[in-house]
């Protein structure tokens, strides 16, 4: 594998998670995904191109070629296990290891990489829930569903939370919504209101949007 640009890396980490959802890549999302401005998304697509990992899509989307898709897994693989490392081993607090993770993922070599993994059990999720892609860039098919689309005596189990946002990793983490924790779901407001949920013994009442982050399997 030819050696990138970090700035390349992480189009190519971007675009790996971005397609596992939904919507079609584009470059708006791209350039949200990322914090930078459409031209700039489409200058380094140009470039991608031109280097074979990425193509054309549907009607103005673009995705990954198989070149493209095994190293933006292998990106995200890296990222995902040193994030496991800073929970599992520096017992660092798991709103705090994203930034981290991302300087880690981009100077860890394949033979580090192997031990890594080793050392730590050969993970499946990183602490936030997300799957970590094997090391033939596979990941596993889990289906989780949002919170929010629950109903009112409803059920599941935390798979994961969608955002590594800093303060909400914190905020959930204070009423024990982590991953792989029962939650239960006693009511619903009606007009938007929020979900009124049960988790170890405790009643809490979530704001939609907060809930819509996170994804519960039955």
């Amino acid at each position: 594998m030819n050696k990138r640009t970090q700035s390349t890396e992480e189009y190519l980490e971007a675009m790996f998670k971005l397609q596992r959802g939904d919507a079609p890549v584009t470059v708006k999302r791209l350039a949200e995904e990322l914090g930078v401005a459409p031209p700039s998304v489409s200058e380094m697509l140009g470039r991608l191109r031109a280097a074979g990992l990425v193509m054309p899509h549907g009607e103005g989307g673009i995705t990954l070629t198989p070149e493209g898709e095994h190293e933006g897994a292998a990106l995200v693989r890296r990222h995902r296990l040193s994030e496991r490392f800073l929970v599992d081993y520096l017992d660092m607090p798991w709103d705090a290891v994203h930034d981290e993770a991302c300087k880690l993922e981009h100077v860890l070599s394949p033979e580090v990489e192997a031990r890594l993994a080793e050392q730590l059990g050969n993970p499946t999720t990183c602490p936030h829930g997300h799957a970590i892609p094997g090391a033939d860039g596979t990941l596993p098919d889990d289906a989780l569903r949002p919170l929010v689309e629950l109903g009112a005596g409803d059920h599941g189990v935390i798979g994961c939370i969608t955002e590594e946002n800093g303060e909400l990793l914190r905020y959930l983490g204070s009423l024990g919504l982590l991953p792989e924790t029962p939650v239960a779901v006693e009511s619903v407001a009606p007009f938007g209101g929020p979900l009124l949920v049960r988790v170890a013994g405790s009643q809490y009442a979530l704001g939609r949007e907060v809930a819509g982050k996170i994804l519960v399997r039955a």
